[in-house]
Parts: C-alpha cells; structure tokens; sequence
C-alpha cells in the first residue's frame, strides 16, 4: 500500500538512529506490516537495513540475533551441536501465515515489535529465556526479559523513538529438551494457541511458555515436574481478562486447548520424549 504521507526515507541513518527520533517517524525494516494498511500519523521512515547488523552471531554463551534478522535467515541457521532446542527456530518460522515474499522480508524483531498474541517470534523468544536490548533516542540502553516486553494485544514497554537493537538466547537455554503444541483452525492459519515446554536434562524442572491463546505471553516455572493436577491449577488460575478473543477461538475454547496442551507435553517431557 502506498503511503502517501510520506514525505522522506532516511536510507542510511546514523549508527544510533534514534538520535534524530521526532514525532511522525517510523522504524523500516522488513515493512511486511508498515506497508499493509494505512498509516496517516507517519512522515518520515527510517531504514534500519541500512545498517547491516549482523542477522546471526553464535558463540559460547549463546545465540544474538540481530533485529533486523528476516525469518529466512532465522530459518536456515545452521544448529550447533548440543543446541537441541534449537529445532524451535523452524517450528516458530513455520507458524508465520504468510507468503515466501513475508519470509524473505519480514524481521524478527518486527514481529516482536508487533506484540500480537500470536507472533511466533515472541513464543519463541520467551519459550528460551531470551532478552532484547534497546535503544532509546537518548542513548542509553536497557535489557528487558523477552517476558516482559509484550503488555497485551498489540501493546509493549517502548518508549516513543525506542528501538529492540536485539535478541540474546541464552546457550544453556539452547540446550535444553523441548516439547511443543500449536492449533489453528486451518492447516495454515493463524495460531489459536501456541505452547512450547522446556527441560533441563539430569532435572526435573519444566518450564511452560503459553501464547497465541493469551494477549500477553505466560510462563510457568517448576523446579520439579508437576502433577498433572498442579499444572491445570496454574492455568486455571491465568486471569479472565488475558486470555484472548478474536475470531480464531473464544477464551473458553482456548484455555481449553491449553490445558489439554499443556498435559501433552508434561507428559512428553516427563516420559523422555523427543527434544
């Protein structure tokens, strides 16, 4: 879609964009969303492109992903060895309703940016214990727990100007056995509920992640693995005003699917099932 208020693209903005940050200004990236309705408030995009971050940088104490980082690239990593949850990254790239057009532009951190229930990228992120590093227009810089940055429906904890720089996973995250369930009403279609469990190998602890079926991401801790009981009571508990409604399912229908979800992959994980 054309955005005919536009009056300017800054293609090779300053190292630290945020800098010159003013009101009607928007961060390009992959622009899967900027483009696709309208946006009468904007006049002025910021190529954050320009700026070459690197998508992908493995190392000892785990993985950072550039914000820029498209899904294709996300998709295609290579794992290292002993990163068994890394199978997620595909899954998670996989739950995308879109065209390869969208994979091969659309960013991660832009989906995060999004802070829909049912962005994958969130789900991911959060399911590995990852944080985001941001810029403000001030310089300074903050890391937030993947946990916290989504609020609600569309809503997160930037400022105005405030940009996510990146995404760093941890390696003992990475390293951990994974189990996950995801449900649509169409074979391809956005998630109504998308759950991802962790486990520690030589624990016992399991650690729930619950979206798509909640306006804001959840995350069950459990030092050890829980009775079936103890886990329904958690989920039980998730107040009535986060689970989510649109037209992929009612939050009675979803926070069923969760709990019948999420005893699937205690038990897988209790069970040794696959990473």
């Amino acid at each position: 879609m054309d955005l005919n208020t536009i009056t300017e693209v800054v293609r090779r903005p300053a190292d630290r964009p945020g800098l010159d940050w003013r009101e009607g200004d928007a961060w390009l990236a992959g622009g899967t969303w900027l483009f696709s309705a309208q946006q009468p408030h904007l006049r002025r995009l910021i190529d954050l492109t320009a700026l070459r971050w690197e998508p992908l940088v493995p190392s000892d104490t785990g993985l950072e992903i550039g914000a820029t980082c498209t899904i294709r690239d996300l998709y295609a990593f290579p794992l290292r060895g002993g990163w068994t949850a890394g199978t997620l990254f595909a899954k998670s790239c996989e739950a995308f309703l879109s065209s390869f057009k969208v994979w091969n532009s659309a960013t991660v951190g832009g989906n995060i940016c999004m802070s829909l229930p049912a962005g994958p990228m969130i789900t991911l992120t959060v399911a590995l214990e990852a944080t985001y590093e941001l810029w403000a227009p001030d310089g300074s810089v903050r890391i937030v727990e993947a946990l916290d940055f989504v609020t609600g429906n569309n809503q997160n904890v930037l400022a105005p100007g405030e940009i996510v720089r990146r995404i760093d996973i941890p390696a003992r995250a990475l390293r951990k056995r994974t189990a996950h369930r995801r449900f649509t009403l169409t074979h391809l279609g956005r998630s109504t509920v998308f759950l991802i469990g962790t486990h520690t190998p030589g624990t016992g602890d399991l650690l729930l992640t619950v979206t798509a079926g909640t306006t804001r991401p959840l995350r069950f801790a459990f030092d050890t693995m829980p009775d079936a009981r103890t886990l329904q009571q958690s989920i039980d508990a998730i107040p009535a005003d986060v689970w989510f409604a649109d037209p992929n399912g009612t939050p009675d229908h979803r926070r069923h699917l969760t709990k019948h979800f999420a005893e699937e992959i205690r038990r897988e994980l209790k069970a040794g099932g696959p990473a």
